[in-house]
């Protein structure tokens, strides 16, 4: 099949097709206006490209940062502040509450040299004891008490948008951040002490690093590629290594199919949708804590999605292509591979949430070529954006258009402008305490391969970053039954298959409160597991790893059944120490028939390629 062309813009006509009605069903003229009213996608329509131009060039200048929406969040929270003269006293109580802690406070470290900091549980910068030495107890203190009153100040104002006061709250937060005495070698008594006792040899290296920094974006901004040279870990030989063979390839994806290690195996296999935001080898890092060797030594046939790094020339794929082009022309090679067996589908991130639209478009129009799904299991996969987390800081609007227009110049998001909306989320340790440990005090972390494939950065195709954004992330078209697969509209509710559903404590990507959301979407059985860790670290939590637990009720939500709530479903699951994947097994196992079958051979013919295949190694 060939990649569908599509117009630039945004500016298809809406399809001539009516409603296919479900069986026994009629739909009427009204329907099938609506549907046609719903499926417009007409977010660029009409754009003015002097205006593309200019919004281009600001979104450069500013990072990507709308101003407007950051003034308009500014304006709103002031207005708002200064008609809540109630909160005002509040926050002037505050002050003077502060100013009192001071007289015992000096008393105590003028006299004694010492002075007790309060830090909170999320902060750590402060809490090594030459903190509490004078004069840098008194830095300290004085920061969080800016902080905090400022925390104070920002949120709570009654009539302050939600979104707003997440903007106002988050911006004012970057900004102290950035004047935090630990960010300072003058102000930070560790960085002193380490000077001292190093003769000043933790600068010269601090300085070097620095150096080599500035020279490695040099290369990068020229187009040069560094992350071979920069990372131990190479792609095929330390990482990605888990045998198999590149089956099948289009302009979109590879097939891998992982050779079988057990005598036996089940008769359902599993195939991985992974997220084109990131490379699939998270599933496969190295052989110690892949998910994908786990899976065939458990006697799983494992086939997985390898995307395309496309460029500008990628520009007008959108997320009707990545789902019939990508998800079902898999489903497709599956069902030649192994004919009349339905798979075990699994969705990583965004892959996740293409999944579900593809589950639910096959749920309302069946394709009889495809391998019917058996199982469905979203890892830490949105269906719900109402509440997207910290994401949500960069969605609205105004922010958006900046960000289309961005992409509209380049023909994609690259790895670099989104790895910077990640580390502006955790500034505080992604910028500041990283620029202290190896600038001021010239220390690096020692790389791991998870590190090493997080530095693997990927580009987005501009009409399918655009459309996910719009139509997810803004508008929620999916959970609120505006989302249309080529043309389409589709509802989660047809959704049948079992659903074995993932979410991660720490998750700042995908909140797994909003990834529980999918009880309320879809009627079929859901069996959902809360693990340890975050987006990432929490779904490669392999056996025997330090720390690791997870939440699980006994049973599922059965079809038809009632709801709870999450706060409830945490109160009623059991907790269980370490890793989650072989509860995933037994899950696995029992949604697999009985009888196991002996491995299939990767016919000659269709081995085009040793696994990883060549897609993953593309920069």
């Amino acid at each position: 099949m060939n990649l569908t062309e599509k117009n630039l813009n945004h500016d298809r006509n809406p399809p001539d097709a009516t409603v296919s009605p479900a069986a026994g069903a009629t739909v009427s003229q009204s329907d099938a206006a609506s549907e046609k009213l719903y499926c417009l996608d007409s977010e660029q329509a009409g754009a003015n490209t002097l205006d593309l131009i200019y919004q281009s060039a600001l979104a450069k200048l500013t990072g990507g940062i709308s101003p407007t929406s950051l003034s308009v969040a500014m304006q709103e929270w002031l207005l708002q502040l200064a008609m809540s003269p109630g909160r005002g006293i509040e926050l002037l109580a505050l002050l003077k509450q502060q100013a009192a802690e001071w007289g015992p406070f000096m008393a105590s470290a003028v006299s004694s040299g010492n002075g007790q900091v309060s830090v909170t549980d999320s902060d750590s910068r402060f809490n090594r004891p030459e903190w509490s030495h004078w004069p840098y107890n008194v830095f300290a203190k004085s920061f969080l008490q800016t902080q905090d009153f400022w925390q104070q100040a920002t949120t709570g104002i009654r009539g302050v948008t939600p979104h707003h006061e997440h903007v106002v709250s988050f911006t004012a937060r970057q900004v102290l951040d950035a004047f935090a005495p630990s960010n300072y070698a003058i102000t930070n008594p560790e960085v002193l002490r380490a000077t001292i006792e190093s003769k000043g040899h933790n600068r010269l290296i601090g300085w070097s690093h620095w150096l080599e920094d500035q020279a490695k974006r040099k290369q990068k901004k020229r187009g040069i590629d560094t992350h071979k040279e920069d990372s131990p870990y190479k792609v095929g030989q330390d990482v990605a290594v888990t045998p198999g063979k590149v089956i099948f390839s289009n302009a979109l994806f590879e097939l891998i199919q992982y050779t079988p290690q057990t005598k036996t195996v089940y008769r359902e296999p599993l195939l991985f949708v992974p997220s084109w935001i990131m490379k699939y080898y998270i599933l496969d890092l190295s052989p110690n804590n892949s998910m994908v060797r786990y899976l065939v030594e458990q006697g799983h046939t494992v086939f997985m999605m390898s995307w395309k790094n496309h460029g500008a020339e990628g520009r007008n794929l959108g997320m009707d292509d990545y789902i019939a082009q990508g998800l079902y022309v898999a489903l497709e090679q599956v069902a030649l591979q192994m004919p009349d067996i339905p798979v075990h589908a699994v969705g990583y991130c965004l892959g996740g949430t293409l999944l579900s639209i593809g589950a639910a478009a096959l749920g309302r129009d069946p394709q009889p070529a495809l391998a019917p799904i058996q199982t469905i299991t979203l890892l830490a996969g949105q269906a719900d954006f109402a509440e997207p987390g910290e994401l949500g800081l960069f969605i609205d609007d105004s922010q958006l258009a900046l960000l289309d227009a961005l992409m509209w110049e380049q023909g994609y998001l690259d790895g670099a402008q989104m790895a910077g909306s990640f580390e502006l989320l955790n500034s505080r340790d992604l910028v500041w305490s990283r620029m202290m440990r190896e600038y001021l005090l010239g220390v690096r972390r020692a790389p791991n391969d998870l590190m090493s494939w997080n530095a693997d950065t990927t580009r987005l195709p501009y009409r399918m970053h655009s459309e996910y954004l719009w139509h997810l992330f803004l508008h929620n078209d999916l959970a609120e039954g505006r989302y249309c697969v080529d043309g389409h509209l589709v509802a989660l509710g047809n959704v049948r298959p079992p659903m074995f559903v993932l979410g991660t404590e720490l998750d700042h990507v995908s909140p797994w409160k909003s990834v529980y959301k999918i009880h309320f979407l879809v009627d079929s059985e859901v069996h959902f597991v809360l693990a340890s860790g975050g987006h990432n670290s929490g779904v490669v939590s392999e056996l025997g790893h330090a720390g690791r637990s997870f939440r699980f009720r006994s049973g599922q939500r059965q079809a038809g059944s009632h709801v709870v709530g999450p706060d409830e479903w945490v109160s009623e699951s059991t907790l269980e120490q370490g890793s989650w994947w072989p509860h995933w097994h037994k899950w696995l196992a029992l949604h697999s028939s009985a009888k196991k079958i002996k491995p299939q051979e990767i016919p000659a013919e269709r081995a085009l390629a040793d696994a990883p295949g060549q897609y993953i190694l593309e920069r």
